[in-house]
């Protein structure tokens, strides 16, 4: 067949782009995702919840963020031990992603438009959606907010609750005597002893504090939310890979929940004839090259920390000491707002 040389033109300006795109891929790595390599491990900061995250007896960090986190070391490494957590303060936490202490944050930090544009972090997919609350005394009589007219309300430094309880004040034309606690233990102090009267954080943050309190029963969390905290992984920017790499690790346990496929069944899984099936646990390996990953990485990730919902129920779920109920962390599917991109 005779070419055109407008035909010929076209195909040689495709041919370009696609070299310019592999070229590309010659610095798709990053700074980040090269420095873990070399260190042959991923250092995760991390808060200091039971649940969410929290050293065991024997000191090895337990909980919800911190399966993320090995799941992240199966993706690079294969190995979900090599990763190592280090605990860090509202206040210190995004300084030192910033100043490369961490390589990535998963310490239940609020995906925010500042904290995008103005302090250049990028987030990952929202892994936990929860919302600001009040845990007040009893004793105070008060069944919602709004009825909390003049009252001394302990904030923690460093997040965004000092931004959102304001703004609640100030629409529902109230006031309130702010008392900004920088210590974390002493923000719960602050209520036991009286030197507030609430106390008001991530609504999963705060029902984990009461139920630490000398007499949980003398305190109540307040049925509204005043805010949308997003929770997701934080990482700097400047390394497309390692933020992909980052994005679909947890796409991958949320796609595992959706498919049905647990750390006990994902053997049967595998002589599944769906094809979609086959690319995400590896049968089919073409996607997996693609990715320059491993192709069974989804697979491995469910083998070593379970399914979304695994790991929800296994950590913070109401069979565990938190009790949580799942809400909108739930599939899509069913009513939740989880959700994967197709692995494709």
């Amino acid at each position: 067949m005779l070419v055109t040389s407008n035909r010929l033109g076209r195909g040689l300006g495709y041919s370009v782009v696609l070299a310019g795109l592999l070229a590309g891929t010659a610095a798709w790595a990053g700074p980040t995702l090269d420095a873990i390599k070399q260190r042959g491990s991923i250092k995760v900061g991390v808060g200091t919840s039971p649940g969410f995250f929290a050293p065991d007896s024997n000191g090895k960090w337990q909980g919800f963020f911190v399966d993320f986190g090995r799941a992240l070391a199966v993706t690079v490494f294969g190995d979900a031990e090599k990763v190592s957590f280090t605990s860090s303060s509202p206040q210190q936490r995004l300084p030192a992603l910033q100043a490369g202490e961490f390589d990535i944050l998963l310490s239940g930090v609020t995906q925010t438009a500042t904290r995008s544009f103005k302090l250049g972090f990028h987030f990952g997919p929202i892994v936990f959606y929860d919302g600001q609350g009040l845990l007040v005394k009893k004793a105070l009589g008060v069944s919602k907010a709004a009825e909390l007219d003049g009252a001394t309300i302990g904030i923690q430094s460093g997040t965004t609750g000092e931004l959102n309880i304001a703004d609640f004040f100030r629409k529902t034309k109230k006031s309130f005597k702010p008392v900004v606690i920088e210590e974390t233990k002493e923000f719960v102090n602050a209520l036991e002893s009286g030197r507030v009267d609430a106390l008001t954080q991530d609504a999963s943050d705060l029902a984990l504090r009461r139920i630490q309190l000398g007499k949980p029963d003398d305190y109540v969390l307040l049925p509204e939310r005043l805010s949308k905290e997003p929770l997701a992984p934080a990482v700097r920017s400047g390394d497309d890979r390692w933020l992909e790499i980052v994005n679909w690790t947890v796409y991958a346990t949320i796609q595992a929940e959706e498919y049905g496929i647990t750390q006990a069944n994902i053997d049967e899984f595998l002589k599944s004839e769906d094809p979609g099936i086959k690319r995400f646990l590896g049968v089919d390996k073409s996607l997996g090259e693609a990715l320059e990953l491993d192709p069974k990485f989804a697979y491995n990730i469910v083998k070593a920390v379970g399914n979304y919902g695994e790991i929800f129920e296994r950590n913070i779920g109401k069979k565990s000491k938190v009790g949580f109920e799942r809400g909108y962390n739930q599939p899509w599917s069913q009513g939740g707002l989880l959700y994967s991109p197709p692995f494709r």
